[in-house]
């Protein structure tokens, strides 16, 4: 059966193609040459699609799932209800405590949105660090592909990527949590990551279930003082190149990059040469220009959210007021969730001119319609609890600059 790469390359609409590009108010051919060229791709889950890529909307990855330190599967049902009601494009489920295989098909059972996993989460918590091998690590992929998730994240670290994380001293060295699990197994083993060596197979998987691949960020800045360094470079460069094999193989592939803690004057220029570096759809994570943000870090996040995406990326991974700090609750969840919404539209704005909503809100506040403003809002359900419950806003009385300047 082919994959969805392999109508596209076929120059046949699909009807995955045809109702995604309605959705998104794009033309048909337009995003089945998007998907044949590798720049967008479109994750599915039963009857639930989303598109991302060129000339789509910014998308929201919302992560939930337990850890080790906290497990309660009715929060994670709860901030699943949350990304699905307030606007969440995708979920993640990156579970490490508990039954993990029983959350999953919960959270399976009580969403529509498109799932990703992160399998080397599961295959380190059930095997161990010391005690797991390669064939845990594919065998958890292959596993989590027949469970029905729709994506991967697979952190494909190189040899040569230590080596030059070596000989150069980070404040934070590595951050991210499957990027560091992968990288203990090859240097407690001394051999290449599994997912590399045994890349055709992961593709097969992936071809199998037509599941799209995402290539995860392992070299990402802790802090806004760990600037761009080799390692990363290396792994752009080689990321680049599995996503090219993988593409070539007829399976869908994002890129995972310009994620973390990247000052505010940098993130621009950092997504510009991803973008040079290849065509795939861009996935980032924050990314947070600033560190001293705790407990506001989803502002900080949004921040550089919308810069990321004004400039070319094309999904972001929300941030919640909880980073750094612990595992979010539900109410952390939609404050994220919303906050990476805001983001990801002002980067539409720019990038594509999307602003046609602003315009309409523009004219109802200027028409001093205040129930139209309030229906109008992202969250029409907090625009109301804000509104003091008053026919006319508190904030101005009588003295209206559009009523002064209508009377005079």
């Amino acid at each position: 059966m082919r994959t969805l790469v392999e109508h596209a390359k076929k120059g046949t609409v699909t009807l995955l193609m045809q109702l995604t590009a309605e959705a998104e108010g794009v033309d048909p051919e337009l995003l089945c040459g998007h998907i044949a060229a590798g720049r967008a791709v479109i994750m599915q889950r039963g009857t639930c699609f989303v598109g991302i890529g060129k000339g789509l909307r910014t998308k929201i990855n919302v992560n939930l799932g337990t850890s080790t330190g906290k497990i309660c599967i009715e929060d994670e049902l709860e901030k699943a209800r949350i990304a699905e009601t307030f606007g969440g494009d995708t979920i993640s489920d990156l579970s490490m405590g508990g039954d993990i295989n029983a959350i999953r098909a919960a959270i399976l059972a009580h969403t529509t949105l498109p799932l990703t996993t992160v399998p080397i989460y599961q295959t380190v918590v059930e095997h161990g660090l010391k005690n797991m091998t390669a064939d845990d690590i594919l065998g958890t992929l292959r596993m989590q592909a027949k469970q029905g998730i729709s994506s991967c994240v697979l952190h494909c670290v190189s040899r040569a990527m230590l080596d030059l994380y070596k000989k150069k001293k980070r404040i934070l060295g590595i951050v991210s949590k499957g990027g560091s699990i992968t990288s203990a197994f090859m240097l407690k083993n001394q051999c290449e990551n599994p997912y590399i060596e045994h890349f055709d197979e992961v593709l097969s998987i992936c071809r199998k279930h037509d599941m799209v691949l995402s290539l995860g960020n392992t070299a990402r800045s802790g802090c806004i003082h760990d600037r761009r360094d080799p390692m990363q470079r290396e792994e752009i460069r080689n990321n680049a190149l599995l996503a090219k094999r993988a593409h070539e193989s007829g399976v869908q592939v994002i890129i995972e990059g310009c994620g973390g803690h990247i000052r505010s004057d940098r993130i621009a220029r950092y997504i510009r040469e991803y973008r040079k570096a290849s065509p795939f759809p861009l996935f980032v994570a924050g990314p947070l220009p600033t560190d001293i943000g705790a407990g506001y870090d989803h502002i900080a996040g949004a921040v550089g959210g919308s810069a990321a995406s004004a400039a070319g990326a094309d999904y972001l991974c929300y941030i919640t007021p909880a980073e750094h700090l612990g595992l979010p609750g539900p109410a952390a969840v939609k404050e994220g969730l919303m906050a990476f919404r805001i983001a990801a539209h002002i980067g539409d704005t720019v990038k594509y001119g999307r602003d046609k909503e602003d315009k309409k809100v523009a004219r109802l506040r200027a028409a001093l319609d205040r129930e139209g403003q309030i229906r109008c809002a992202m969250d029409p359900s907090r625009a109301r609890e804000l509104s003091d419950g008053e026919k006319e806003c508190t904030m101005c009385g009588e003295f209206c600059a559009i009523k002064i300047m209508r009377e005079f």
